[in-house]
């Protein structure tokens, strides 16, 4: 039995992401398309869309190409639109790295995506040396410049000509970012140009406020599927002007908000929590907003509705995955008044669903509990260069299976109840526990390990490690989360620690995290 979507179904533009999202550079040329809420620097449409070609071009002339690789690995910069969209111009396929990762981490995508370009800034250039000496690269591109490095002013300043790249929208890829899955180690997930471009025009079809009097404030990172399509690309197809940060700090955000007169909001939940409870927030003027949208992590209701009642502004919640491009379900502007707080609101435009018994493989109906199972264009190609993973992810006739225990009501309102998958979700950030397990047992003092997310009222979840000593060695907690933390982006670190005699596995091998959860009270 499947949902289709309650919302009409669209005729999704067969265009690729580049003439999407520039398209306004003409009749919108000179208006600003982004502007940097710490320096004030701006891009205009037209300088967007004009530099994004002239990168395209000195790539061209550099001899990358239709589906060559390019590792972009920054904060949110005006400049990043420049070069998501100059590589999808040359034909090329960017891959987007969390700027928060080590050396390892980069070099793991590095040699896992096949990139052999990388745009970079110069306070991340430790890192990059650190990576590719590990896996090199045949280009470096530092933005902002250093020494022996191109830099984003040579590049803009190429007289080369612009590439003429025939793609095809349904088939050649645009973007591969990496994700956890339901489960296991980073995959690279397979985004066409068509899966892009779905994603905006079924975004854009329940956003009737977002239009080009809107002002998005961008701090969730560009480099997660959620800040590159929701924010990035919806913003600058809809001609609205994007406000971008670094970095997230809460006096800066609420800065931008009073000064750029900021309506339209997209946050993760622990934003949220600081909006509801720091005392500062009652010094910034937010009377421009109109709009509060949550992702990346499940929202409580209750959280949500105190946001609502402090600042005036509605708050709604979306579901998506990075496979799904990555909005599968969100809540229309027109709709937000009578849509439960709680609830992830309606399937999308061209969008359908299914709940699955995870136990007898049998389609429930309203208001049971199943797995959330989504089928339609924003559906990813599959993850690269991994077959098994793929067709346990997606199944017969097209079906993505989320991972998710999800309900619907009558009306196409789908509330998500719980989580199949082994995935923590740590400030929205995903965070793999075989990923964690895998580097414990490097350690030699180390010889068995196992993670699971507890809760944690700052951060949604938190990585904990249930660790077996070798014997006779003097390993503490401390030291487990100091080992951890020399090899793994911050969001990744595991912060609680507990000695057990033995992991519980079943027959098989397999982890029995529900056992561990059992520990945990949960």
């Amino acid at each position: 039995m499947s949902y289709p979507s309650t919302l009409p179904d669209l005729q999704i533009p067969d265009v690729t992401v580049p003439q999407l999202a520039l398209r306004h550079a003409g009749d919108l040329g000179e208006r600003t398309a982004l502007v940097d809420a710490t320096t004030g620097d701006s891009l205009t449409f037209a300088q967007t869309a004009a530099y994004a070609e002239r990168v395209a071009a000195w790539l061209a002339a550099e001899g990358v190409g239709k589906g060559d690789r390019v590792m972009i690995f920054a904060p949110n910069l005006i400049w990043y639109p420049v070069m998501f969209h100059g590589i999808a111009l040359a034909g090329a396929i960017s891959t987007t790295a969390n700027a928060l990762y080590t050396g390892e981490e980069i070099a793991h995508q590095l040699a896992d995506s096949g990139a052999r370009t990388i745009f970079t800034i110069s306070p991340f250039l430790d890192r990059i040396k650190e990576a590719v000496a590990q896996q090199p690269v045949d280009r470096i591109v530092v933005i902002d410049g250093a020494e022996g490095y191109a830099d984003l002013r040579t590049i803009l300043g190429s007289e080369a000509p612009a590439p003429q790249v025939a793609v095809d929208p349904a088939t050649d890829l645009a973007t591969l970012p990496y994700s956890s899955g339901t489960t296991g180690l980073p995959k690279g997930v397979m985004l066409s140009h068509r899966n892009l471009v779905s994603n905006v025009a079924q975004c854009e079809a329940i956003m009737d406020e977002f239009d080009e009097n809107a002002v998005v404030l961008a701090v969730l990172p560009f480099f997660h599927i959620y800040g590159l399509t929701v924010l990035m690309n919806l913003a600058l197809a809809r001609g609205a002007r994007l406000v971008t940060m670094p970095r997230f700090d809460l006096e800066g955000f609420l800065g931008a908000i009073a000064e750029h007169k900021v309506t339209r909001l997209y946050v993760a939940p622990p934003i949220l929590v600081a909006l509801a409870k720091h005392p500062i927030v009652d010094n910034y003027d937010l009377s421009s907003l109109r709009s509060i949208t949550s992702g990346a992590a499940p929202l409580d209701e209750k959280l949500a509705l105190a946001v609502e009642q402090r600042i005036g502004v509605p708050v709604r919640q979306g579901f998506g995955m990075t496979e799904l491009s990555p909005v599968s379900h969100a809540v229309p502007d027109a709709k937000v008044a009578q849509t439960p707080a709680g609830s992830v609101g309606y399937a999308v435009p061209n969008v359908e669903c299914r709940l699955v018994d995870p136990d007898s493989g049998n389609d429930v109906g309203p208001g049971e509990p199943g797995e959330l199972w989504v089928r339609g264009p924003n559906v990813m190609v599959g993850y690269l260069g991994n077959d098994k993973a793929t067709a346990e992810t997606i199944v017969e006739d097209g079906w993505l299976r989320t991972g998710d225990i999800a309900e619907v009501t009558d009306e196409g309102v789908y509330t998500i109840v719980d989580r199949l998958k082994e995935l923590i979700k740590y400030k929205g950030y995903q965070v793999a526990p075989a990923e964690l397990e895998a580097l414990l047992l490097t350690n030699p003092d180390i010889t068995d390990s196992a993670v699971i997310g507890v809760p944690d009222t700052e951060g949604g979840e938190i990585p904990k490690a249930f660790v077996v000593r070798r014997d006779g060695g003097s390993l503490t907690e401390d030291d487990v989360m100091a080992f951890v933390a020399e090899h793994v982006a911050p969001h990744k670190k595991v912060r609680q620690v507990q000695f057990v005699e033995a992991v519980p596995k079943s027959a098989s091998g397999k982890i029995l995290r529900k056992d561990l959860r059992a520990l945990e009270g949960r």
